[in-house]
């Protein structure tokens, strides 16, 4: 229509970014009945895997399972798309097991592609977000003083809003390194957005510049795997989704392969340090401190001989191999040189070179724990945007930013997640309450309440949260309770039930290595043994009923570790303590008598929703706690609270 300035819309939400953060922020969104965009600078990267093809991992696998016991996406469309399963770490006790999945990369961009295109509410977008829409509140009671009215797209559009969720990922001012080799552009080769950095900027919003990168990939037919070491996924697989069929992940598995880097690897890196944009300094962003690339490894930890090196299949109908363990920015002909040294990999071809690739993302300091910013009324954030690192860390964000952009737009209490209720309370407290001078990652020993937080009770602990936002419907709630109850009346009959010292008892434990009984004793005591289970007690158990098997793993873990449990639950009861003194957002620091300055500068920067929260800022002391808590008593006391 001439005369026309312009297409304008009017939507409840946008999401800006459809990676793993995105995806989740806009299901979630749409799910709740909010009519939701999607923008991305590319549909064919939805849900891209840039990086490693697989999901879950030490830590990872615990996120997973809590965002699909909240109702999110990427549990599910793992279990249908992956091409090697392993639970890591069962040598060690049940707070530490954790699941990891090997994805078919394409296959899994593609459901989830699907699963987006295919939900009511939903809209896909492929255009650049280049500016936020808003304006000033006036309100001087609320903290925030600016209020999120839509977005503009570099074409000119306008998508007029009531909340935006930034999931940006690693595409703002994005370029990508490969030695001299600059090309600016987002991960593989993806057009990067270049425009959105300025109007945060206007918007008084902290940027920062992170790094990351990626190893090579190589063409399968060029590796001898007779020089590596075979890796087989699990013979019985677990599935990611409490909402899966076992039986429906029992397929045949693809291998993974073991190797290693050697001294004439790390020669060769020496040898052409000065060449790498890292220690050549043309790379200005912080990179991962848990996930560094191979110069990073041969520089930092000289004394090792070795590295190891994952071979890894990209997907089933493509000849590429992942070389996990050895991403670089060095020049392509370093590259080919150094991958050549790896046993098996003498002959290699490279399919695609490894790079580094820098990206502005935020600090999260600016946040509050529902990933809402304090200072900007309706806009949430969340994924590497963030400032932390991986698809799983994204995709928690992701869902908990569009859980509480649609809680804020129906006007309900936004949902928050503390320390003792979920990996997920962990790695957004961490982020909002410490500073993270490099992208952040979740590891098992950041979780002081681990036992508690374990995968396999993630639907236990968080589906009522998923059934009260109304992500989780209420058969799927119902199924929870009736497996709460089945666990506790197991464990009840099971510490009930006394045996005596039998002929037939006592033949019993000698068979299984166990002590001979001198009294009776009841089933959960033999359980407690660290030689008996509760599958072995079925041959003295005569009044057993037949039980679901995840039943039978919490039965067992809840007995076995009930003295460990109890203790961490104590150490909740007065973490919860401390959770619960409020902080006012009336309070001045600058009026609190005796706080030091520091303490008061980081409180003024951090804003903290409570003294827990307060106490885990750094440069916050035990003294300066106990400052805050007898000025807070006496401030509200004044308030008449």
């Amino acid at each position: 229509m001439s005369g026309q300035l312009g297409i304008k819309e009017k939507v409840d939400v946008c999401i800006v970014g459809a990676g793993h953060a995105g995806c989740e922020a806009a299901l979630a969104c749409a799910r709740l009945d909010l009519e939701t965009v999607i923008f991305t600078v590319s549909v064919d990267s939805i849900a891209l895997m840039p990086c490693n093809p697989n999901v879950g991992g030490s830590s990872k696998g615990h996120l997973v399972r809590e965002l699909d016991a909240l109702g999110g996406e990427m549990g599910k469309n793992i279990d249908k798309t992956f091409i090697q399963s392993k639970m890591l770490n069962i040598s060690k006790g049940p707070a530490v097991h954790s699941l990891r999945a090997q994805a078919d990369k394409a296959e899994y961009s593609r459901a989830m592609r699907k699963v987006l295109e295919n939900q009511e509410h939903l809209t896909i977008k492929q255009a650049e977000v280049c500016e936020l829409l808003w304006e000033d509140i006036e309100d001087s009671s609320k903290k925030a003083t600016k209020k999120i009215t839509g977005v503009k797209t570099f074409t000119g559009a306008v998508y007029e809003c009531k909340a935006v969720v930034l999931c940006t990922g690693t595409y703002l001012k994005a370029r990508c390194l490969c030695g001299e080799a600059i090309t600016y552009t987002g991960p593989n080769g993806l057009q990067a957005a270049n425009h959105l950095t300025d109007s945060l900027i206007n918007m008084g919003v902290e940027m920062r510049r992170f790094k990351t990168g990626t190893p090579a990939r190589m063409d399968k037919r060029s590796i001898d795997f007779s020089k590596m070491e075979e890796q087989f996924g699990d013979e019985k697989v677990v599935p990611f989704s409490f909402s899966t069929n076992p039986d429906d992940v029992q397929i045949d598995q693809v291998s993974c392969y073991l190797t290693y880097t050697n001294e004439k690897t790390h020669e060769i890196i020496r040898a052409n340090l000065g060449r790498s944009p890292i220690y050549a300094g043309i790379i200005e962003g912080t990179g991962p401190r848990y996930c560094p690339s191979i110069e990073d490894k041969v520089v930092k930890f000289a004394d090792k001989e070795r590295h190891q090196v994952f071979i890894e299949p990209e997907g089933l109908h493509t000849n590429e191999m992942y070389v996990g363990g050895m991403s670089s920015s060095l020049p392509e002909d370093v590259q080919l040189a150094m991958y050549r040294t790896v046993p098996g990999l003498e002959n290699c071809k490279i399919v695609r070179n490894a790079y580094a690739i820098e990206y502005d993302c935020i600090n999260p300091r600016q946040l509050y724990p529902t990933l809402g910013f304090k200072d900007v009324e309706g806009l949430y954030s969340g994924g590497q945007f963030n400032g932390s690192s991986g698809y799983e860390e994204a995709a928690a964000q992701g869902l908990i930013a569009g859980i509480n952009a649609a809680q804020f737009i129906f006007g309900k209490e936004e949902i928050i997640f503390d320390r003792s209720e979920a990996y997920i309370g962990v790695l957004i407290d961490d982020l909002v309450t410490k500073d993270n001078f490099e992208p952040y990652r979740m590891m098992t020993s950041r979780a002081e309440y681990r036992l508690l937080l374990r995968q396999d009770n993630a639907d236990l602990r968080l589906r009522e949260k998923g059934f009260q936002v109304g992500l989780i419907s209420r058969e799927q709630y119902d199924e929870v309770l009736n497996k709460k109850e089945l666990i506790q009346k197991e464990i009840e009959r099971l510490k009930n039930t006394t045996i005596g010292a039998s002929k037939r008892n006592q033949e019993f434990l000698e068979k299984h290595g166990s002590a001979t009984l001198k009294t009776g004793t009841n089933l959960a005591e033999l359980i407690c043994r660290p030689e008996l289970d509760y599958e072995t007690l079925v041959e003295i158990d005569s009044e057993r009923v037949k039980l679901p098997k995840d039943v039978i793993e919490q039965v067992e873990i809840e007995i076995k570790y009930e003295g460990y449990i109890e203790r961490q639950l104590r150490q909740v009861e007065q973490f919860k303590k401390m959770e619960k003194k409020l902080i006012p957002s009336a309070l001045n620091y600058d009026d609190v008598p005796s706080l030091r300055i520091e303490a008061r500068q980081k409180l003024k920067a951090f804003h903290p929703v409570s003294i827990g929260q307060a106490s885990r800022i750094s440069g916050v002391s035990p003294a300066d706690i106990s400052v805050l808590v007898v000025y807070l008593e006496q401030f509200n006391k004044k308030r008449g609270e």
